[in-house]
């Protein structure tokens, strides 16, 4: 996205090729850039003046429906968006909210289907969000900000913001692309208008999908080695403290391509965890949960019930399916481990709910995911890795 709002082409290395990523692609192609796969790259045209007037399928991506609208407010046209049926408990309408403060005309329900219009009134100011749902509604402002002509000074009206750590790694992507960015207090961002420079990169892997992999060696007793970046603008540190919590002895080492990390276990140990910084983990946490030693509690994780699906309810649900305790609390999830039996495991088309079946199914015999390919969403090729995992041929 930063490459199509900069000023000039850009090239992409370590591009994802997955469902979210073409949905992105499509959306900012409408918005009026061009992108074309090169030689093991990704080459980016900008957009130039944003062109309205399209259709936006957002599928079930969160990024897509809350990321693209603040560029389609610039348009004087109407652009439509509109995505899976579960996509439409989503929440975004804090987002829409503060797009009309700005001068654009939203029409629709507060949540999809619903349609921008913008036009030369759409020139930035300030404006105020109550981001508890998502951080998302945050870090779109944040992106799309230096677009407009008198940049954007944005302030948090709710209690607290989850997943801040992705917050602060748009910020940081920004400045690496010259964007100036002030942060006066907690709760406010004030982002200079300007030229979003163009720059050439290459992208991190997505460690959120990874510990789910390294999870693997906790439940099995084993061990497992991945790549695991030095200077990360993820919350690596936080991911691998999860793993440690419910036991993994973890140690860095560097390679000819990079450092890696290693996790070792020889149990899963029930564990108390506040995931509100890295509450895409809940899933994979609440796994091993289900696996351990002992009793664990999740908490700080209310707002993941707006994700693909409400995951604590899911979650509850498929794993008292299995014969484990589970209850839900106000912010999170209580787990008793108890003897599991085998049956199907629902996954709600929700990528991360197919990742905690397959975890729970290394050590229960006879767990079914209903839908495998779900995880297409930000991992394709998860079953050959899985299968590859699982035989120890990677």
């Amino acid at each position: 996205m930063l490459a199509a709002l900069s000023d000039g082409p850009s090239r992409l290395l370590g591009v994802l090729d997955s469902r979210d990523t073409h949905l992105m692609r499509a959306g900012l192609e409408t918005l009026g850039a061009r992108l074309r796969d090169g030689d093991g790259e990704l080459i980016v045209q900008p957009i130039g003046e944003v062109t309205g007037g399209g259709r936006i399928d957002v599928g079930l991506a969160g990024t897509v429906m809350r990321f693209l609208p603040p560029i389609a407010a610039l348009a004087s046209t109407t652009t439509h968006f509109v995505g899976d049926p579960a996509a439409s408990q989503r929440p975004v309408g804090p987002l829409l909210d503060a797009l009309t403060q700005l001068g654009a005309t939203i029409t629709g329900p507060g949540s999809l289907p619903f349609a921008v219009t913008g036009g030369d009134g759409v020139v930035g100011g300030a404006v105020s969000v109550d981001a508890g749902a998502s951080s998302q509604f945050i870090s779109a402002l944040l992106l799309a900000a230096p677009r407009y002509r008198d940049g954007l000074r944005i302030t948090h009206t709710g209690a607290t913001v989850p997943s801040r750590p992705h917050i602060d790694m748009t910020c940081t992507m920004l400045a690496r692309h010259g964007v100036r960015i002030g942060q006066p207090d907690e709760r406010t961002w004030i982002v200079e208008p300007g030229a979003i420079h163009a720059l050439d990169a290459v992208v991190e892997p997505d460690l959120t999908n990874a510990a789910t992999m390294l999870a693997a060696a906790l439940v099995t007793g084993g061990e497992l080695t991945t790549s695991w970046p030095t200077q990360s603008v993820q919350a690596a540190d936080q991911l691998a403290a999860v793993l440690a919590a419910f036991g993994g002895s973890l140690s860095y080492a560097d390679s000819p391509t990079g450092r890696t990390l290693t996790v070792r276990a020889e149990g899963v140990h029930g564990a108390d965890v506040d995931l509100h910084e890295v509450s895409e983990l809940t899933p994979v946490a609440a796994a091993l949960a289900a696996v351990a030693d002992g009793p664990s509690t999740i908490s700080g994780v209310a707002h993941i019930r707006g994700h693909e699906t409400d995951r604590l309810a899911a979650l509850a649900t498929q794993l008292r399916h299995l014969g484990v305790g589970a209850t839900e609390t106000a912010d999170g999830l209580q787990i008793v481990p108890a003897e599991r039996t085998g049956g199907v495991f629902a996954t709600y088309a929700d990528h991360r709910m197919a990742h905690a079946g397959a975890l729970i199914g290394l050590v229960t015999p006879g767990i079914e995911l209903d839908d495998v390919g779900c995880t297409t969403k930000t991992l394709p090729n998860f079953e050959q890795l899985w299968a590859d995992l699982v035989e120890g041929s990677w």
